[in-house]
């Protein structure tokens, strides 16, 4: 995925461009094996990345038997977990790891329900060109895409009470990807793991056999790396500020509802904005009033030592005096930004949760002009979420963050969340 793009709203839909060169699935094969309730424990994963310069976070899924490794791009912006898939593959980037390789009693056949609700979004009138397998296509707003079949397989998950389950999860089997330059870039992941609120997501599933609750959380570092959760065992008692999730008008995604934007504690006097939560999109993205609006607060507040400058990596970039080599360097001349969601819950974004330094030296703006990628509502991205703990609840439809550092093991993490 283009690493400061907003990997969003997927249009799903059949296609049936191609039949993959499988015998049908044999009866019942794509049935999941329901596992039996754990005692409400959650899965945990070490992440990697970072927002600059790989421009995601990912985690290590062992899929398969015998299990194998495979790199997944964190989305909570989308449902459909996918793979980048040899059966055969048509077009498909240079990956970390061999591509996935499905067996033939692996497919999922078109009358399975997980099959349906991929297709009940935006394509409630077309039908599966063959019952024995379950097409399907997502594409992105930034112009990124995969095509290929719904396959169900073993996911290795690693639980805090010491037990290791491997619940049967249905997902894509991409075997025709648009990501970069028409596809023909490396691409530092495999695939893309979907944790959006649709029943197709991993963690929906993971609810539906009872494995764990529907809830789960992310603590990404600035430095690099942070953890993962599935399941609401991890989530801190207290000093959490908790919003209720409302209903995106744009789609079936994360969202605290509208919010007010104050810089440095003053009110920048613009409509609230509606908000979502997207860990699938690297930088964050305001609609175009507020966007401007935080342009001329910051440039009126800046010192004069700070010269605006040409760079690459994102449109709004500053030097120094001399090149900076961290956001600690030039904090000082920044002040932050505050979300006010409802009637008190605050969210803070000091100047390391909006800026970044780049090989060059230079400071630039990591939030971004959202109506450019013509998104009606705002987006909070990995920068912003970076070192805190962020927790969606499906269970008690709510939204949650709790300052802290995110930069060593989970276990050391949560000693210093409550």
């Amino acid at each position: 995925m283009a690493a400061a793009a907003a990997r969003w709203a997927p249009v799903v839909g059949l296609l049936g461009l191609l039949l993959l060169p499988f015998a049908p699935a044999p009866a019942g094969a794509a049935t999941p094996a329901r596992s039996p309730p754990s005692s409400a424990s959650s899965a945990v994963f070490l992440l990697s990345g970072d927002v600059y310069p790989t421009g995601h976070y990912y985690v290590t899924m062992n899929i398969g038997d015998p299990a194998k490794p495979y790199f997944l791009d964190v989305d909570t912006g989308s449902d459909l977990t996918w793979l980048q898939c040899d059966a055969p593959c048509q077009s498909c980037n240079k990956v970390p790891h061999p591509l996935y390789r499905p067996t033939k009693n692996k497919l999922v056949p078109c009358a399975n329900s997980i099959c349906t609700a991929l297709h009940s979004g935006s394509s409630p009138n077309k039908k599966c060109t063959t019952q024995q397998q379950c097409d399907y296509q997502i594409k992105y707003t930034d112009k990124a895409s995969s095509l290929g079949v719904l396959v169900m397989d073993s996911f290795s998950l690693p639980l805090r009470n010491k037990s290791n389950v491997r619940p049967s999860l249905s997902f894509g089997c991409g075997y025709d990807q648009q990501v970069g330059k028409n596809g023909a870039a490396p691409a530092t992941t495999d695939g893309l793991l979907g944790l959006g609120r649709g029943s197709v997501s991993l963690l929906s599933q993971l609810k539906q056999q009872g494995i764990t609750k529907n809830v789960l959380g992310h603590c990404l570092s600035t430095s690099g790396g942070g953890f993962l959760f599935f399941g609401d065992d991890m989530v801190p008692t207290s000093r959490v500020t908790w919003v209720s999730m409302v209903r995106s008008t744009s789609g079936n995604y994360y969202s605290p509802g509208s919010a007010t934007l104050y810089f440095d504690r003053r009110s920048l006097s613009t409509k609230p904005m509606e908000v979502v939560f997207d860990s699938g999109s690297t930088y964050t993205y305001f609609s175009a009033q507020p966007y401007q609006a935080t342009i001329s607060a910051i440039k009126g507040s800046l010192s004069k030592s700070l010269k605006q400058v040409s760079d690459p990596s994102l449109p709004l970039c500053w030097k120094g005096q001399k090149a900076f080599k961290s956001v600690s360097d030039v904090k000082k001349d920044f002040k932050s930004l505050q979300f006010i969601f409802g009637k008190n819950a605050v969210m803070d974004i000091p100047p390391e949760n909006y800026l970044i330094i780049t090989k060059n030296g230079n400071v630039c703006l990591g939030i971004l002009d959202g109506s450019a990628a013509k998104l009606s509502f705002s987006i909070i991205g990995d920068i912003t979420m970076q070192d805190q703990m962020v927790i969606y609840d499906n269970e008690k439809a709510q939204l949650g963050w709790i300052r802290g550092s995110c930069s060593r093991s989970p276990k050391s993490i949560m000693s210093s969340f409550p």
